[in-house]
């Protein structure tokens, strides 16, 4: 099983940065990838990005460039750097974790752009 959690949400004005993190504990299957997702008022998931655990990343269409994915293994955490953020950005954002066993899910956290 996996243990996820958020952090790093909260309130910001158009133009401003946010960096998200996730860290996983209680890990007691590999963790083959991660990924970032939100949930956007009105509209289904989408994918936001994923890293796998070598380094390899994936961005949602029209995300990549102001949006970054990185990680660091040592503290099984994963980041989603945020920047130039917009009103249309704000949502719930979950991190995942890709296992043998299945995909586990943060709680999500709460993002608000304000114009």
């Amino acid at each position: 099983q996996v243990q996820l959690m958020e952090s790093g949400g909260g309130s910001v004005q158009a133009g401003g940065s946010l960096r998200l993190s996730c860290v996983a504990s209680e890990t007691t299957v590999s963790i083959n990838a991660n990924g970032w997702y939100r949930q956007i008022p009105g509209k289904q998931r989408e994918l936001v990005a994923t890293i796998s655990r070598e380094g390899l990343t994936n961005y949602g269409a029209s995300l990549k460039g102001r949006f970054t994915i990185s990680r660091d293994n040592a503290k099984n955490t994963v980041f989603l750097h945020m920047h130039g953020l917009k009103p249309e950005d704000t949502g719930v954002y979950y991190c995942n974790a890709f296992t043998p066993l299945g995909t586990f899910w943060g709680p999500g956290i709460q993002v608000t752009v304000s114009s």
